[in-house]
């Protein structure tokens, strides 16, 4: 089991937090998931002003966070990289309790569930209850996806179409950013007008709401395919936090047990927007 008694902890876990302009939003928990740390197309530096921005009793890092299949095939781990997991730790080091539900991209990491490293515990799945004491499952995903589960093969060649699309997307935003403009995801357009990405991800939310029913529980939270959202499927709720690779979102309860998606990608886009006005307004002649 993880603990540090007889270590000397890092200086970085107790330096001083950076003073912002905006207060801390405060929730009783937050779900992230499908961060892909090691990888080009991870939006690693929108997390981290994510994560500075609340402040949560527990925080569920809902699998693929970090990329294994990735780096497997080549190294990429920049700062940035290294800064998410410096706040995470961070968090769980000022007493919020960190949970790491094992994904299939950092499934390397499921021989140790059930232990604690750094204060961040690991596990396969867990049991949220809420505020209003609704009882979750919390979940990656994978185990419901038929291609993972039973076409590794096919999913591993899905994954180089995808690495293809991040290169091209990385590229697009760079373009945009020489432009002035905010960033935004071609890979998520892309996917939301194709037909067969459309019923996949419908016949996902299905078996993955049958799991909660099956278990007699009041709904289902998970991550796994990049598409954020919240609705009812047979008579059990259905949430997925989305990703920090395409939608930059995030699922949050409040202290009434209450949930939603925070769209951290769409809230930058709306303050650069706001900013870009402001400097158009200031250019223009009195």
């Amino acid at each position: 089991m993880g603990g540090n008694a007889g270590r000397r902890l890092p200086e970085w876990l107790d330096l001083p937090e950076p003073k912002g302009f905006r207060p801390k939003t405060k929730y009783r928990t937050v779900w992230i998931s499908d961060v892909h740390l090691g990888t080009r197309g991870c939006n690693a530096g929108l997390l981290v002003e994510f994560l500075r921005s609340v402040e949560c009793e527990t925080l569920y890092l809902v699998g693929d966070i970090i990329d294994g299949w990735r780096l497997r095939k080549g190294w990429y781990w920049p700062d940035a990289h290294n800064e998410v997991l410096r706040r995470i730790l961070k968090m769980a080091h000022r007493g919020t309790r960190v949970v790491f539900i094992c994904g299939n991209h950092d499934e390397m990491l499921r021989p140790y569930c059930g232990m604690t490293f750094g204060g961040v515990e690991l596990l396969n799945e867990a049991i949220h209850v809420t505020a209003d004491r609704r009882r979750l499952l919390v979940t990656h995903g994978d185990s419901f996806d038929a291609v993972v589960l039973y076409h590794k093969w096919l999913a591993f060649l899905g994954d180089q179409a995808y690495e293809l699309m991040m290169k091209v997307n990385v590229a697009f935003n760079a373009i945009r950013r020489r432009l002035k403009l905010p960033y935004w995801s071609l890979s998520a357009y892309l996917k939301k007008r194709v037909k067969n990405a459309v019923s996949y991800i419908c016949s996902f939310e299905e078996a993955v709401a049958h799991e909660a029913v099956a278990r007699g529980l009041d709904g289902i939270v998970c991550g796994h395919i990049h598409s954020a959202e919240i609705r009812d499927i047979h008579g059990v709720t259905y949430y997925n936090d989305g990703d920090w690779v395409e939608s930059c979102t995030a699922l949050v309860e409040d202290f009434t047990g209450a949930m939603s998606i925070v769209d951290y990608g769409a809230e930058v886009r709306a303050r650069e927007l706001a900013g870009l006005s402001a400097e158009t307004a200031e250019a223009q002649p009195a």
